[in-house]
């Protein structure tokens, strides 16, 4: 069968690490990623003459094989990446980097050739061959996996070779690839570190167009160069470019005339605001002109790569780059390069990150979104700057916080949607910037912190829930218009107070029984049954898709169309979306595939529609608990009243144990040395007061007891026989399932009963937001201060009283 990816990755990444021993994680990966790539194109290119990578003898994964537990061990498997390098010129400088004969690192004598032996039989037990690495591309993502792990056990300093996938994701998107026009165009990233952002702006162009955009990288770092190398390999992207070298001092891609190659697309992760950026050249007279808008601060280099990348786009190009939110309200020379470049209209966009997503540092970061091709209209036409705060958005995961698809989605659609969205996103015109002083710093233009919850003084003193309050809730009242009036109504006394009793209300509802109120109104119910017809118009329109999964196919295809259709089944209809998130609907689906979806479409797609795996039931696509419910409904019935009954003798026992224990219990002698009531122990009991004519009620009790214990032990056995039984006719099952029943046992009963529970979560969700909310205001307002303090006075003159009675006086 086809490899499962969470299994492959876990593993992989289990194994390898619990190998590592002190060494560095930045250093280990290395050698542990270049072996993932010999086994990857000696399964997938040995033996192909037609092959993009030639395997020579002797260059293949397979003699790695044969080298294990031999005594040169590392000097043999040096040699092989040697010949797998010297026979692909584009592999040469890649592969071979790592020292896999290096006594401090992997240890000396029988340490080190154990050590490799192991390493080299993870791999071993993998078979790449049958899985692509095009469209659900197991093996770049199994890459990946173990870059982003190695960069969170690197640390700071060590870990900025890799961007973090889904930030990769939003710079793609929000530059336009998916427009790309035709395959001439070029996508260039200057500090391209491992290439995984460069892969996923070429992913994102083959995706949705079908192009092949061409990749040129240039990295400073040897290590992490070989890795972009290795990595374009494994993603299918063999021709891509990629050079060792700093790209401020000595960009690499230059036209016949000297001057920079220009691009259509430039992404880029530069490390932040680094102090030695001038190293190996004059800014100031720069050979290539890069500096025209100003020459950054010496001892800072942000803007330089920023201007880099200008310099080396096209005239109708687009960019993205990650900077730290200094750039955007710094002074001094930055400010000056800031002013100028917003008045050319090249920045379109900024998008505010979450803190601490980066492997390299801790600080939040943004997005800057550069375009040439629609400058001239930001510059003269006055149109701004569109700016998203996105610190908000993201989920904790580990030492790191990390984006959400639901995050990447609602960003993406939103800048290239240009939709403005309270303390979210807005278009800030350009003179409102200029008023600024051109300190782009977002907060200055987007708040995006929560309303406090203030306490209403007054109602403190006088009573009643404040009207404000309520109408804070004017979401919920859209849609449940009469369940307000439901719950609240006017002061009891209004009339006494008018101006007063027009800014308060008073509760209809106990507070203990708003759920109830809210739950069985119809008004609720008719928001129910819409979210549940919403969701079975959803389901009834992929079902096909999801039945129809065929072997070859792409479940990367898949899930992107069905949490598409998902997404804009449930942001098409305004009243449900006011209340229930279009995009927390989307995760559901996003998270249930990682968890589960994902390797079930993977294997269907692999091997078919199969209920057998080797000639066993195939549980995991196929839980036994779901044979259970559809086949076998009765028997499971029978067997739960069996257990039922068993659980009601153990009650008696306990009820037993428990009246009669203690130390003049009557059960207290039969006890064992652990204080427990066992058969062997009561039968010992018994036979030792057998002949005590002042032991018959003890006697009694114990025969109890003991009759107890043989209908407890014959009803586990009773037990245990059905499900032995029912196991055995679940197993012969899965032999006679045919396609059309297995289909339904996955797709309706697992995938879209799971899919359903997730969304009745969010209608919990938004019951239980408006149920709290109303109890807290109702409790806070419940008393007010002068009815407190006649309970007060009231509490303190029967303690004066009390102290009275007993001859003391409270001064």
């Amino acid at each position: 069968m086809a490899l499962k990816k969470s299994e492959l990755y876990s593993s992989l990444w289990q194994s390898c690490d619990e190998l590592r021993g002190g060494m560095d994680a930045s250093q280990y990966k290395d050698y542990v990623l270049v072996l993932l790539f010999v086994k990857y194109v000696s399964d997938k290119y040995a033996g192909d003459p037609n092959a993009l990578i030639n395997v020579p003898a002797g260059g293949g994964f397979a003699d790695m094989v044969a080298a294990k537990g031999d005594k040169e061990i590392g000097d043999k498997i040096n040699k092989i990446i040697g010949k797998l390098a010297d026979a692909n010129d584009s592999l040469k400088g890649a592969i071979n980097v790592a020292d896999f004969n290096d006594e401090e690192k992997l240890g000396k004598a029988q340490a080190m050739v154990d050590r490799l032996t192991k390493l080299v039989a993870i791999f071993e037990g993998l078979d790449f061959g049958r899985n692509r690495a095009e469209g659900d591309d197991l093996l770049g993502d199994a890459y990946e996996y173990l870059m982003r792990h190695f960069a969170t056990e690197s640390g700071k300093s060590k870990g900025q070779f890799y961007t973090p996938a889904e930030v990769s994701r939003i710079m793609a998107m929000v530059i336009d690839l998916g427009k790309a026009s035709h395959a001439a165009q070029s996508i260039y990233d200057p500090t391209c570190g491992s290439g995984s952002l460069l892969l996923k702006a070429h992913d994102e162009a083959k995706n949705r167009t079908g192009l092949d955009l061409a990749l040129y990288g240039q990295e400073m770092d040897n290590a992490t160069s070989a890795l972009a190398r290795m990595n374009m390999v494994l993603h299918d992207c063999p021709t891509a470019e990629i050079w060792q070298d700093n790209a401020l001092a000595h960009p690499h891609y230059k036209n016949p005339d000297g001057s920079l190659k220009t691009f259509d697309y430039v992404v880029a992760n530069p490390p932040f605001s680094v102090k030695s950026w001038t190293t190996g050249f004059d800014p100031a007279n720069d050979l290539y002109n890069r500096f025209e808008y100003g020459t950054p601060p010496a001892k800072n280099g942000d803007y330089a790569f920023l201007l880099h990348m200008l310099k080396s786009l096209k005239s109708t190009g687009k960019a993205a780059v990650i900077l730290p939110h200094g750039v955007l309200f710094r002074g001094g020379a930055e400010a000056a390069i800031r002013t100028r470049i917003v008045r050319q209209g090249f920045i379109k966009g900024i998008i505010g990150l979450p803190a601490n997503l980066f492997y390299g540092t801790g600080i939040p970061a943004c997005i800057i979104v550069l375009d040439k091709e629609g400058a001239a209209g930001r510059a003269f036409g006055n149109s701004g700057i569109f700016m998203i705060d996105g610190s908000r958005g993201f989920i904790k995961d580990g030492n790191k916080n990390r984006l959400r698809a639901q995050d990447i989605h609602k960003i993406v659609d939103t800048f290239t949607r240009q939709l403005e969205t309270p303390k979210y996103a807005r278009l800030v015109p350009l003179t409102e910037i200029e008023a600024n002083g051109f300190n782009l710093n977002l907060p200055r233009y987007i708040d995006s912190t929560s309303p406090e919850d203030m306490q209403d003084i007054e109602a403190h003193l006088k009573g009643g829930i404040p009207n404000a309050d309520i109408d804070g809730l004017a979401a919920y009242w859209q849609v449940f218009p009469t369940v307000r009036r439901e719950l609240f109504g006017p002061l009891t006394n209004a009339a006494e107070r008018p101006g007063y009793s027009q800014r308060y209300c008073q509760p209809r509802v106990e507070a203990s029984q708003v759920k109830a109120a809210i739950f069985s109104h119809p008004e609720f119910t008719a928001f129910n049954q819409t979210v549940t017809t919403l969701f079975g118009t959803w389901k009834a329109a992929n079902t096909p898709l999801l039945t129809g999964i065929r072997i070859g196919d792409r479940p990367k295809l898949l899930i992107e169309t069905l949490a598409e259709n998902l997404l804009e089944t449930f942001r098409s209809h305004d009243a449900i979306a006011s209340l229930i998130d279009p995009y927390g609907v989307y995760q559901h689906l996003l998270d249930y595939w990682a968890e589960t979806m994902q390797d079930d479409a993977w294997m269907i797609a692999s091997d078919g529609w199969n209920a057998l795996q080797d000639g066993k039931p195939n549980t995991d696509l196929i839980p036994p608990a779901l044979i259970v419910v559809r086949y076998f409904a009765a028997e499971q019935t029978a067997l739960s009243q069996r257990e039922a009954e068993r659980d009601a003798i153990r009650r008696r026992m306990e009820e037993m144990d428990e009246e009669h224990d203690g130390e003049d219990g009557l059960l207290a002698e039969a006890k064992n040395d652990k204080g427990k009531l066992t058969k062997a122990s009561v039968k010992a009991r018994q036979t030792e007061i057998k002949h005590d004519i002042d032991a018959s009620e003890e006697r009694k009790l114990l025969d109890a007891y003991a009759d107890m214990i043989e209908e407890e032990s014959a009803a586990g056995k009773a037990i245990k026989d059905a499900q032995k039984a029912l196991d055995t006719q679940v197993a012969a099952q899965y032999a006679q399932l045919t396609e059309a029943e297995i289909k339904a046992l996955v797709v309706e009963d697992k995938w879209l009963a799971a899919l359903a529970t997730q969304v009745q979560g969010e209608l919990d969700r938004v019951s239980q937001a408006l149920t709290g909310r109303i109890r807290q205001l109702t409790e806070r307002y419940a008393t007010p201060l002068p009815r407190l303090a006649e309970e007060v006075e009231t509490l303190a003159e029967r303690v004066d009283e009390h102290l009275k009675k007993m001859g003391f006086v409270w001064q």
